[in-house]
């Protein structure tokens, strides 16, 4: 997590074109392991975990538009999502 935040300008869109998984998945998979320790935990609570702040700010600070090749390679690499 410390490498992720240390590098906000990867947007999770190149994540998702380069390895198939983006910080959103890491959430939802850290969730899921807590949920499955008995451990309660909530979407966005997970997020703050993976994220380091809560989602909203950090997309407010790192965000940005994806470009038309990023959305291109992403529609080819994810036909699911």
């Amino acid at each position: 997590m410390q490498h992720l935040n240390e590098r906000a300008d990867v947007q999770n869109i190149d994540m998702m074109n380069l390895t198939g998984f983006c910080r959103n998945c890491l959430s939802r998979w850290y969730q899921e392991a807590a949920d499955a320790r008995g451990i309660e935990m909530g979407k966005e609570t997970a997020r703050e975990a993976v994220y380091g702040m809560p989602y909203d700010d950090w997309k407010a600070l790192h965000q940005t538009e994806a470009s038309a090749e990023q959305k291109a390679a992403f529609a080819k690499s994810s036909p699911d999502h």
